[in-house]
């Protein structure tokens, strides 16, 4: 609790924002990227006294995402992920529909 100088939260499905903001240090900044299809709710008194900011951005151009990567790799952020095959695709997708899937998957290209 209140340790984080800021979140990027990219799920991209409905969720409730207060509960995370608890994490943020005063200045905190949670920063929403993943679209939900319905309106946030936010209590003024789980971010204003303590002067955390909500913000959202849609995905950068090839500058930004290159910027994101190479600041990832400097201070060793990753992305849990699943690697797969190509020809397990259509495998992927099923999971995918059915909500089986704890991770990203990354298709390994070297095996096409």
């Amino acid at each position: 609790m209140n340790s984080l100088d800021m979140i990027i939260d990219t799920i991209a499905a409905d969720h409730e924002l207060g509960p995370y903001l608890g994490f943020l240090k005063k200045h905190g900044k949670h920063i929403v990227v993943g679209i939900a299809t319905k309106p946030f709710e936010l209590q003024a008194f789980g971010f204003v006294p303590s002067r955390k900011m909500v913000a959202g951005s849609l995905i950068g151009g090839i500058k930004e995402t290159q910027d994101m990567l190479d600041f990832c790799a400097r201070h060793g952020i990753d992305c849990p992920h699943e690697l797969i095959s190509a020809d397990k695709i259509n495998e992927a997708y099923e999971r995918t529909v059915k909500s089986d899937v704890r991770y990203r998957f990354v298709i390994d290209t070297s095996t096409m």
